[in-house]
């Protein structure tokens, strides 16, 4: 069995900060990852109204009103142009979600391998139509979204959609919600067009092992330097010693599946000497 592609997320687990972010990407580089992605957003036009005013505690020490922090979370042109070339030299890619249409232009200035669709803005077609008429192969997570607004998203995106992911959009999931069937459902309704992947938000290494072996073809999850670090999705991310079990377990996995064919393996010719009579 093929092993599947592995992202790893930094998100917005950089808190705003470059060499954090810099920092992740040579995590993800130095456990074996094979793309590390960020989120792309124009928060005055992606964060919902009725929350923007809220004053919310925030990485920076200070509470502030949350649609400053979202904006202060974001990086600028310059630093992304800083984050494409530091990519360069750790000879890992990256790409980004988008949250809205100028951020879909805005990755447009990058070479991106695919551009993702976050499960929030599945039923954006706006967005939808944005990504598709980029001609990037791209990426959709199916949290928070129902069989009905999953096909309309498929069929806005068309031939331009490359993998589907199943994700529960809560972080960290409970494991009574993790609903890992759902990649069997997704192989059944879409798997004859598409390949079907898993975006994780449990605290548990163990759902990404169960994806593998039930047949998911990319590995998304989000990293951290430090679970205890300030960050609202710093609990559902895996730190650098759950990353390096789940690229080992990833890795015996593949290994071990073998070709299926009944015959005696090679460390077993020894045992037969020892343990048959006849």
């Amino acid at each position: 069995m093929k092993k599947p592609l592995i992202v790893a997320e930094i998100g917005i687990n950089h808190n705003g900060d470059l060499t954090i972010a810099k920092s992740l990407i040579s995590l993800a580089h130095n456990f074996g990852a094979d793309y590390v992605k960020f989120q792309k957003r124009t928060p005055n036009l992606c964060v919902p109204t009725a929350v923007k005013d809220t004053i919310v505690s925030t990485v920076f020490g200070h509470q502030m009103k949350y649609i400053d922090y979202k904006n202060k979370m974001e990086f600028t042109e310059g630093q992304y142009k800083e984050i494409d070339e530091y990519c360069l030299t750790q000879n890992i890619k990256w790409f980004a979600s988008v949250w809205d249409v100028p951020s879909v232009e805005f990755v447009k200035k990058f070479n991106h391998p695919f551009i993702k669709i976050p499960s929030a803005v599945v039923t954006n077609n706006s967005v939808l139509r944005a990504c598709r008429d980029t001609k990037i192969p791209c990426i959709l997570s199916t949290g928070m979204s129902t069989r009905e607004e999953i096909d309309s998203a498929v069929d806005v995106l068309g031939g331009n959609l490359e993998y589907i992911l199943h994700t529960t959009s809560s972080y960290p999931t409970p494991n009574n919600e993790m609903n890992m069937n759902k990649i069997t459902t997704l192989k059944h309704l879409y798997g004859d067009r598409f390949k079907i992947g898993f975006s994780n938000h449990s605290s548990d290494i163990i759902y990404l092992l169960q994806a593998y072996i039930m047949g998911a073809e990319l590995l998304e999850f989000h990293i951290t330097l430090d679970r205890n670090m300030l960050g609202t999705d710093q609990l559902a991310s895996i730190g650098p010693t759950g990353f390096d079990r789940i690229v080992k377990h990833v890795n015996n996995i593949e290994r071990g599946f073998g070709d299926g064919e009944l015959k005696v393996q090679n460390s077993e010719l020894s045992v037969i000497k020892k343990l048959r009579c006849l």
